[in-house]
């Protein structure tokens, strides 16, 4: 693509700019800022509307009784029990066992102090659940 083609459509980063690779007017390739491209504007907003949903399925679950709050911050930070074990240097069984609501009401504080510090909140904020959905499409 020559870089006075590179598209320039409204993206979703707002004054962010992605930078895609271009020929320039000499035949070499030169970073370019896009400020996005429509398809891609697309099937980004269609992965962020599946996660949203996925969050929301967790936190209705969580509200139920059937999972933990751990569960919710997980589900919002795109994360797996094994990807949080490996942050929080854990098993994955001991992570899948704190998604369960008795479980979690009895970690220690410090491992309640860990989870909290891999969420970047506080451990008050780990073991509580927002008053209200969070806005959709908030991402971190």
């Amino acid at each position: 693509m020559q870089r006075k083609d590179v598209p320039q459509d409204e993206g979703l980063f707002g004054e962010w700019k992605e930078v895609s690779y271009a020929v320039d007017d000499d035949g070499r390739y030169v970073l370019v800022q896009s400020a996005g491209w429509e398809p891609a504007n697309i099937a980004n907003h269609m992965a962020w509307e599946s996660i949203d949903a996925a969050v929301g399925a967790v936190l209705a679950k969580v509200r139920a009784g059937a999972l933990s709050p751990l569960a919710y911050h997980m589900a919002r930070h795109q994360m797996d029990p094994g990807l949080l074990a490996g942050y929080a240097g854990l098993s994955q069984w001991r992570v899948r066992r704190h998604m369960k609501p008795g479980a979690f009401r009895r970690i220690s504080p410090a491992l309640a102090n860990r989870y909290a510090a891999i969420f970047r909140i506080t451990p008050e904020e780990l073991m509580e659940m927002p008053e209200c959905d969070p806005p959709a499409g908030v991402r971190e």
